[in-house]
């Protein structure tokens, strides 16, 4: 009977000191804000793409792994040198702003592995600042296109990433340098081209003016010229005979020179009370 229990006991032992083992080599994975993991296991099953871990605290067999990824939005910054539609060398330095998909970790990582950034973000954003920018010759880059080719780049980019289960947020130039020759040669054609607007602009003025003043004088012309016809001898002698009258009725003395045969209207001369 004693040795049948010390059997017992011995066999649940062992069971403790096995499980010990296990929780003792277990993972324990904490999976932060702004994460996700995703778990494999190694005797069965593979990569386990439909769950996806939550941020918490998670225990894990000692022969499984799981493989957390951040799912924060995160920022690619390139510099490159591309070809313009006219094979000038132009460099161009670009941010691209992306973040994956959160429910496809699994795929993620069952395609590109935790360095997505390298395997897939950089050579799609140089594909694509290649792409659109060879388009385009440096006068456009450097002055009227450059919104543009961003929009382009974006869509572009943004139909390649979200194959990929990559969500593109946005795609910045900060800058576009030009060989020192070539932007010298635009910025002189550029301002030569503001200074003939600038020309044109004044001459366009000077010429509004000159109309405006022709106008004027044309419309004191006519006015002047209506008023003249419409003062004839008979309306002027009229006026002079009506102010005459006017003048004879007020209560001071005057003298009264009657016009001559010409048609003269007659000369009030003013006298004392």
């Amino acid at each position: 009977m004693t040795q049948k229990k010390f059997m017992t006991l011995g066999i649940f032992g062992f069971i403790i000191l096995i499980a010990l083992i296990i929780f003792s080599n277990a993972t324990f994975v904490t999976i932060d804000a702004g994460e996700r993991g995703v778990l494999f296991y190694r005797f069965g099953g593979g990569l386990d793409k439909e769950n996806i871990y939550q941020p918490g605290f998670h225990i894990v067999a000692p022969w499984n792994t799981m493989y957390v990824y951040e799912v924060r939005e995160q920022q690619l910054e390139e510099e490159m040198e591309v070809l313009s539609s006219n094979g000038l060398n132009i460099k161009v330095d670009v941010t691209a702003r992306i973040r994956p998909n959160y429910g496809q970790i699994g795929e993620i990582h069952e395609t590109f592995g935790r360095d997505y950034m390298t395997r897939l973000i950089r050579p799609e954003v140089r594909s694509s600042v290649r792409q659109v920018i060879g388009k385009f010759t440096p006068e456009e880059l450097y002055s009227t296109k450059r919104d543009e080719v961003q929009t382009l780049i974006t869509e572009d980019l943004s139909s390649k990433l979200s194959e990929n289960f990559i969500d593109l947020r946005a795609i910045l130039i900060r800058d576009i340098e030009l060989p020192d020759k070539v932007r010298m040669a635009i910025e002189e054609k550029l301002e030569a081209e503001q200074s003939a607007l600038k020309y044109e602009y004044i001459l366009q003025r000077e010429t509004q003016e000159a109309e405006r003043r022709l106008i004027e004088a044309q419309a004191k012309a006519d006015a002047n010229r209506i008023l003249n016809a419409s003062l004839s001898d008979k309306i002027l002698q009229d006026k002079g005979i009506e102010a005459t009258l006017e003048l004879a009725q007020s209560p001071n003395s005057k003298v009264i020179v009657v016009g001559g045969e010409g048609g003269g209207l007659p000369l009030i001369l003013g006298g004392g009370n």
